[in-house]
């Protein structure tokens, strides 16, 4: 699935719920699938800074795909990490790159969060684009 269509199919999920007490419960619920991060990852080195609370974030090269493991202290980061790691992982540097992300004011994410979660959500999507940058680069210079 492309990243417009996991954005599409998130959005559609969202608007099931018109009170926004319904849609942070369902963001709890999201969090309970997150793809948890290995124990050898939940180290200061994989802590994304900038965030309110602790989320650890992990990213794997394999097959031209960046593969995205995260974790934190708070239920409701823990959704926020979900939803992009959703997005996300199993796409290419390129896709990942030049996501525009927009799915998140869309559904009305980011106004729903207070300032800090929402310089957060940002600290994780710049983390996310910086580790496809990263393999980008490295499979360029890879012969």
């Amino acid at each position: 699935m492309t990243i417009s269509e996991t954005e599409e199919q998130i959005m559609e999920e969202f608007s099931m719920f018109e009170d926004w007490m319904d849609k942070y419960n369902y963001l709890i619920e999201i969090g309970k699938n997150l793809p948890l991060i290995e124990e050898q990852y939940k180290t200061d080195q994989y802590v994304i800074t900038g965030c309110q609370s602790k989320v650890w974030l992990h990213a794997a090269y394999r097959e031209g795909k960046v593969f995205f493991t995260a974790d934190s202290d708070a239920i409701i980061t823990k959704g926020i990490v979900s939803l992009l790691i959703r997005v996300m992982s199993g796409q290419s540097p390129d896709d990942i790159i030049n996501a525009d992300m927009g799915y998140i004011d869309r559904i009305g994410l980011r106004e729903h969060l207070s300032p800090t979660r929402s310089n957060g959500l940002t600290s994780m999507i710049k983390q996310m684009k910086l580790y496809a940058l990263v393999f980008k680069t490295r499979a360029q210079q890879t012969p």
